[in-house]
């Protein structure tokens, strides 16, 4: 089969999106004619992505809006992908995880009869509401897949459990093949006024909507208490974009002189500020996935996790969001080296960086079965 004349459509709007498909999109072009669509969901930090994986979109939809809601990236989606769709009329859709904009891109696709592919599928934390929106997201999309990418057995049988159609196989995550691609060129983090080498230093980072409000303030609170505990740590917070998150973190940490807020780090920085810094404390499933393969421990701030694999594993601990669950887990580490040596020291479950090529091999084993029922 001419794989050249295939024509697969990658469609992507937030930066998680571009980091897990960059290192697809690197394994497909050679061998698909291959167009990659933005939705523009996150604009700024979607292009800082892509120009580190050297990587040219072909198409953007623009659909972002300030203070946009859920429907409005939903239907700007929709509609943009409705058009593009009936121009180029592409054989296959890729879409990777559980946005909004994966969610819009699968419907749009099915709509026009597309078959979709669903990078990163099968993640779930069986409570519909949280994390909220994307774990309606993810169940959803993977009621219209042809083709489920799961990055772990765990998600396989997820997958299975809830009686999917179509193909069901583990490919490890992506994530890894992007965050191996951008370590072994040693990225640098150059902060302002912190050595890395003085104080043990936590890397923090949160965002998602179901810490908005008081979990935030809980999750703030127990980060000035742990400073106040341990003299010899400090804290790095790139804040989120969205004001929602940043004004009140500004407000309730920013004289503290231990703790450094940036801007957002672009994913190179990100890279080398998981390389040099003691500790993670995040929301990100991301980081949860990636932090293992940098030998660093993580303390997940939510109450649920669609990664229990980390947790299972023993490279991560879900702590909450409650101030007093949070400094009882960091002391902890912080305290027994023992402990953080073991988590530090774990194998990482989500892959091992080949998780690009098995999705091209799957792909190429679908085309040609399809053309041959065809």
């Amino acid at each position: 089969m001419d794989f050249s004349q295939v024509h697969i459509c990658v469609i992507l709007g937030t930066r998680p999106e571009a980091i897990k498909l960059a290192p697809v999109i690197q394994t497909l072009r050679p061998v698909f004619k291959t167009t990659v669509i933005l939705t523009g969901q996150h604009k700024e930090m979607v292009a800082q992505v892509m120009d580190l994986f050297d990587i040219q979109s072909d198409r953007n939809l623009e659909i972002m809006k300030p203070k946009q809601t859920l429907t409005q990236i939903t239907c700007g989606t929709l509609e943009g992908l409705e058009q593009v769709f009936t121009e180029i009329q592409p054989d296959l859709v890729l879409v990777q995880g559980d946005t909004t904009t994966a969610f819009a891109a699968a419907l749009a696709a099915f709509y026009h009869r597309i078959p979709i592919g669903h990078v990163e599928a099968g993640l779930r934390t069986d409570d519909l509401f949280n994390p909220y929106p994307e774990e309606a997201n993810r169940r959803l999309v993977s009621q219209i897949t042809q083709l489920h990418f799961a990055p772990t057995l765990a998600s396989v049988e997820n997958l299975k459990r809830d009686g999917v159609r179509g193909g069901i196989y583990h490919t490890g995550n992506t994530v890894i093949d992007a965050l191996l691609y951008v370590s072994e060129r040693s990225p640098k983090c150059d902060i302002p006024n912190l050595d890395w080498d003085k104080n043990r230093v936590i890397l923090a980072t949160v965002h998602r909507r179901e810490n908005w409000g008081e979990p935030l303030t809980q999750i703030a609170k127990a980060w000035l208490e742990i400073l106040e505990k341990f003299p010899d740590v400090s804290l790095v917070l790139p804040l989120h974009l969205n004001p929602v998150v940043r004004e009140p973190l500004k407000a309730l940490l920013g004289n503290h002189p231990r703790i450094f807020l940036t801007e957002p780090l672009d994913y190179a920085q990100l890279v080398g500020a998981m390389q040099r810094c003691y500790l993670i404390m995040s929301d990100s499933g991301g980081i949860q996935e990636e932090a293992p393969s940098l030998g660093k421990p993580v303390l997940v701030l939510r109450d649920n996790t669609e990664r229990p694999e980390a947790i299972a594993a023993g490279t991560a601990k879900l702590v909450g969001v409650e101030t007093a669950g949070i400094v009882t887990a960091a002391t902890e580490i912080l305290e027994n080296s023992t402990l953080y040596q073991t988590m530090a020291s774990i194998a990482n479950p989500f892959g091992d960086g080949q998780a690009s090529k098995h999705i091209l091999k799957h792909l190429q084993d679908f085309l040609v079965a399809k053309a041959i029922y065809l």
